[in-house]
C-alpha cells in the first residue's frame, strides 16, 4: 500500500473541511482558503491508494520561521504511516525547499511524541479555553473590523518573533470584530465551524492585554460559544479567562524545530491566532 502525498487545491476543501470538522477543531472553509493563498505551495493532501487520507498545512513567515498545522489523518485511514508522512513532507518542505531556520507548531497530547521522535523540543504550554453559549440570552450586540496600524504589526512583530503582516491582513479583513489602541495592540473576534474565536491579541502591556480582552468578550453575543487559545505562561490572561466563565478544555505544547527558537514573549499573547498559525 503506498502513501503519496501532493500540494493541496481548492478543490479538495471539501473534503479538509469535513475532516477538521470531524476531529472536532474549529476552521471553516474561509480557514481553509486562507492556508492555501498563505502557504504558497505548502500546504499537502496525502492520498493513500488514490483516496484522500490526510492534510497538512504550513506557512511561512519570512525565512526565519514557519508554522505547521492541520496535521489531521481521516480515521479510516490511521495507524498507517500517514501523518508521519505528512510532517516529513511539511519539514522537508520548509527545512529544505524554503530553507527555513526554524519551524514551530502547537502539539496535542497525542501527537507530542511523533513531534519529539522527530527532533522538535517543547517550548511552553498551552490551553483552549472555552465560554460555553447562554442559549437563554437574546441580547443584541455590536462589532466592527478593523483596520490595523503600522504599530500594530510592529509591536506583533516584536511580540510573535517574526513578521506575520499578511496574516494579520487576511485574519482582520475576515474578523467581525476588533479593537486597536494607540499603542499598538490589538484584538480580533472571528467566526469558527463549532464556536466564535477570540484572537488574536497582541499586548504592548498587561493593562492593555487585559483591556483588549474583556472588550472583545463584550462584543460577542452571549448565545454563542467561545474559543480563547492562551499560553500558560500568562497567568493575568488566564485569571481572566476563568473569571469570566471559560474553562480550559484542551491542552497543547508549542514545539520547535531546527535553530534556536526565535525569541517570542508569551506574556504579551492574550490570545493566539490559532494553533495552525501561532
Amino acid at each position: 500500500m503506498t502513501t503519496r502525498l501532493r500540494p493541496l487545491i481548492l478543490s479538495d476543501l471539501t473534503f479538509a473541511q469535513e475532516l477538521s470538522r470531524a476531529t472536532g477543531w474549529n476552521q471553516t472553509p474561509a480557514d481553509w482558503r486562507r492556508f492555501l493563498n498563505l502557504g504558497e505551495g505548502g500546504c499537502f493532501l496525502a492520498e493513500h491508494e488514490g483516496e484522500s487520507a490526510g492534510t497538512a498545512t504550513t506557512i511561512s513567515y519570512g525565512t526565519d520561521l514557519a508554522w505547521i498545522g492541520m496535521v489531521l489523518v481521516d480515521p479510516g485511514f490511521q495507524r498507517r504511516g500517514i501523518g508521519t508522512a505528512l510532517l516529513h513532507g511539511a519539514i522537508r518542505y520548509l527545512r529544505e525547499d524554503r530553507a527555513i531556520a526554524c519551524v514551530r507548531l502547537d502539539a496535542t497530547p497525542a501527537g507530542r511524541p511523533l513531534y519529539e521522535r522527530l527532533g522538535f523540543h517543547a517550548e511552553w504550554g498551552l490551553r483552549r479555553w472555552r465560554r460555553e453559549a447562554d442559549s437563554e440570552s437574546t441580547e443584541e450586540f455590536s462589532a466592527s473590523a478593523i483596520t490595523l496600524t503600522a504599530e500594530s504589526f510592529a509591536l506583533d512583530r516584536s511580540v510573535f518573533g517574526a513578521d506575520r503582516s499578511a496574516l494579520l491582513r487576511s485574519l482582520a479583513a475576515g474578523s467581525f470584530g476588533g479593537i486597536a489602541i494607540p499603542d499598538g495592540s490589538f484584538g480580533l473576534v472571528r467566526e469558527g465551524e463549532r464556536a466564535l474565536y477570540l484572537g488574536p491579541i497582541t499586548a504592548a502591556s498587561t493593562t492593555s492585554g487585559l483591556a483588549l480582552a474583556k472588550q472583545l468578550v463584550a462584543s460577542c453575543p452571549p448565545h454563542r460559544e467561545i474559543f480563547w487559545d492562551l499560553p500558560d505562561e500568562n497567568a493575568a490572561a488566564t485569571e481572566l479567562a476563568a473569571s469570566l466563565g471559560f474553562q480550559p478544555v484542551r491542552e497543547l505544547t508549542r514545539m520547535w524545530l531546527g535553530d534556536n527558537p526565535l525569541p517570542c514573549d508569551p506574556e504579551k499573547i492574550f490570545g493566539l491566532a490559532e494553533p495552525a498559525l501561532g
